[in-house]
């Protein structure tokens, strides 16, 4: 494998050396998926009686992936990461139709760091695991009512950074609007500390659309781990950003999780959370959630689960419904395999 000569230059755009290097270059890149898919019931007020349906990726968003890593050695490397996301009841691509929807990044990775660019996960989405029992998953779905502007964003330069327990993440994604660098950009960022038992995360996004309104989200969270059970709290401002998720001046909700997960044996876990939501604008505007989830590991690759919430609104409130004041019930049973 041919040896190339590194400059100082190239190490320093990187942030991650100081002095020219000579290096043997080594490629490893692995190929990845998952494909979950199950049954779900939901009886909605707003669709006036309940559907049974297949639904995709209801554990973990069913994907097909490459990444990889050249060493350039002296700890500097190349990353890259391609995910593309499908429906697996349908076959059809995810996200929009797009080829590679998930993830698509490229970027220089070592001891101070890593810079990638392309397409990547928001901070809040990439640290659900932190504060949410559920994960961002099955029917316990924090996503679902935090509303923290999208799951991941185009267009973004990230620098992060973890050492000794402290980790953290910034980003900005490019608008692309002639004439408006501020219009269609995204600026977030998080600050992390997992050690021991504990992990606690503090993340915010900020979003600009096309029409100059901006949508702000801050959201504190984290879990401790007793060892059989897990406890997890959030706490989330969402400035600027509507019930139904959209971007609109004076908005104001706030979002409250706590919840927790016990092991039962070394095969099986039961998920709790409760979701209370409070509109700080528009009055009789509340709605919490109750949930729980079951999860059974046949393998370390295979798993088999089921999940159940109730959603209730408020007189003006329409949190997953067409109508205000209407309540939700959704359950969903299914396997995901890992591979």
């Amino acid at each position: 494998m041919a040896c190339l000569k590194m400059k100082k230059a190239i190490l320093a755009f990187g942030l991650l050396g100081a002095h020219a290097i000579t290096v043997c270059a080594q490629a490893d890149v692995v190929t990845y998926g998952v494909v979950d898919i199950g049954v779900a019931h939901e009886k909605n007020s707003s669709l006036n009686g309940s559907v049974t349906r297949m639904d995709s990726g209801i554990f973990n968003g069913n994907r097909l992936g490459i990444k990889g890593a050249e060493d350039f050695g002296a700890g500097v490397s190349a990353v890259f990461t391609l995910e593309s996301g499908f429906t697996a009841d349908t076959g059809v691509l995810g996200q929009g139709g797009l080829l590679f929807g998930r993830q698509a990044w490229v970027g220089l990775s070592g001891d101070l760091g890593v810079i990638q660019l392309g397409r990547q996960r928001n901070t809040v989405y990439a640290n659900a695991y932190v504060f949410d029992p559920f994960a961002d998953a099955l029917a316990g779905d924090s996503a679902r009512l935090f509303n923290y502007s999208g799951y991941r964003s185009n267009n973004m330069v990230s620098y992060g950074y973890e050492s000794n327990g402290l980790r953290g993440q910034l980003q900005y994604s490019l608008g692309e609007v002639v004439g408006n660098a501020a219009a269609s950009s995204t600026r977030a960022g998080y600050a992390g500390y997992r050690k021991g038992p504990l992990d606690v995360v503090l993340t915010h996004h900020r979003t600009n659309n096309t029409a100059g309104n901006t949508g702000k989200a801050t959201l504190i969270g984290g879990n401790y781990d007793f060892g059989m059970i897990k406890a997890f709290a959030a706490y989330a401002w969402n400035k600027g950003v509507r019930q139904d998720g959209s971007i609109s001046h004076g908005a104001d909700i706030r979002s409250g999780l706590i919840g927790i997960t016990a092991s039962i044996g070394d095969a099986s876990t039961v998920m709790v959370s409760y979701i209370r939501l409070w509109d700080k604008v528009v009055s009789d505007a509340n709605a919490s959630q109750v949930a729980i989830g079951y999860v059974h590991d046949l393998s370390k690759r295979t798993a088999l689960y089921a999940s159940h919430s109730r959603l209730t609104n408020e007189s003006n409130a329409s949190y997953l419904v067409a109508t205000e004041g209407l309540t939700a019930h959704l359950f969903n049973a299914g396997i995901r395999h890992k591979f």
